[in-house]
């Protein structure tokens, strides 16, 4: 059985959890602005399926983000639609930079956690 042949198993949803802020912020911060479904397809297509993120999960913090003056939001009217865009803002350019490094210096810290022959031992006083 070849590695193509396995299927891949989707990143669990309380692992994705306390990413999802950054990889949000991560992606617009690559793109001028996004809409949301095009932001679902696009972490979709960029793991491989591995990670589908849902609208419930979604919106709550592109809210959040426009609250906290992170985002802004265009509409425009596409095939009679209203669509609504989620940009950064100045300040958001900042936030997102420092989101992506804090979850980079995350991994790190759990790769170093995963390594073979790592233990952790319990200090007793």
């Amino acid at each position: 059985m070849k590695n193509s042949d396995i299927k891949k198993e989707m990143i669990s949803k309380e692992l994705l959890k306390g990413s999802l802020k950054s990889i949000v912020l991560k992606l617009l911060s690559e793109n001028n602005k996004m809409y949301g479904y095009e932001i679902t397809q696009k972490v979709e297509e960029i793991t491989g399926g591995r990670i589908k993120l849902t609208f419930g999960a979604l919106y709550p913090i592109l809210h959040k983000l426009e609250t906290d003056g992170t985002v802004v939001t265009e509409s425009e009217i596409m095939n009679g639609r209203v669509r609504i865009y989620y940009k950064l803002t100045k300040t958001g350019k900042n936030v997102a930079k420092e989101k992506v490094k804090e979850l980079q210096e995350f991994i790190e810290m759990i790769n170093i956690l995963l390594k073979p022959g790592f233990s952790l031992e319990i200090c007793r006083s």
